[in-house]
């Protein structure tokens, strides 16, 4: 819940700019929280109490401009509003505070160590998550828990966040072509969960081994037909 004045009067999110018009500063912006919204519409289908916005504003206060993570999500909102689903996510409609933010450090800095870390603790997000994959002499990833209002750097490559019951960490492995390092979600033992193209292709490796499991059994039951009619017996009987 927002605990902070707000104006008497509130715009609904159809009334607020639904974008800043800042174009992202490159394609990872797009398709690192893109592949993890992607992940979840598997992991969680059967749920709809979860909303994962990518680069989508975050208003909190109605006077005040949006502020626009890479990616976030919120648990305990609704899924889905209507077929035109959220033109932004607006804190005094949703009462719901995102749980996890990221932000994906381009080449052109945007205060993601500083002044949005500070509005992320105080607007309340549970964790603050920033990946860079130029970083040389740091972790790539690193995950900031606010504790007492202030955040916390954790440690842990992938990092469990039971609050959300998934871990988060990163890995190279290759999503829509590019072979890279990827930031993915794993459960609590850190087995990385599967992303869509990978689903697909185990859900088909499992049907052939079921097959091939069928025409083997079919086989057994030839030969096993076969010696019965040898010893005069009729299987079919």
């Amino acid at each position: 819940m927002l605990e902070y004045n707000l104006p008497r009067y509130l715009p609904s999110a159809e009334e607020l700019p639904d974008s800043d018009e800042t174009p992202v500063d490159n394609e990872l912006q797009e398709l690192i929280p893109g592949l993890l919204k992607a992940i979840l519409l598997i992991l969680w289908a059967d749920r709809m109490d979860w909303f994962f916005g990518v680069d989508m504003g975050i208003y909190y206060h109605p006077d005040e401009a949006a502020i626009v993570p890479d990616g976030f999500l919120s648990l305990g909102v609704e899924r889905f509003y209507d077929e035109e689903l959220r033109p932004s996510y607006t804190l005094w409609d949703e009462n719901v505070i995102p749980i996890f933010v990221l932000e994906v450090v381009s080449q052109t800095y945007r205060k993601e160590y500083s002044t949005k870390l500070e509005k992320y603790a105080e607007l309340g997000v549970l964790y603050y998550v920033i990946y860079s994959s130029r970083r040389r002499r740091k972790p790539h990833l690193e995950v900031h828990k606010l504790v007492n209002g202030k955040y916390e750097l954790q440690a842990g490559n992938p990092f469990w966040l039971p609050e959300v019951g998934l871990g988060i960490g990163c890995e190279r492995g290759n999503y829509c072509g590019v072979t890279r390092e990827w930031l993915y979600w794993y459960d609590e033992s850190g087995k990385r969960y599967l992303t869509p193209k990978e689903q697909i292709q185990h859900e088909v490796q499992r049907a052939r081994q079921e097959s091939q499991r069928a025409e083997v059994a079919e086989q057994r039951v030839r030969i096993l037909a076969e010696q019965l009619r040898a010893l005069g017996i009729d299987p079919d009987v």
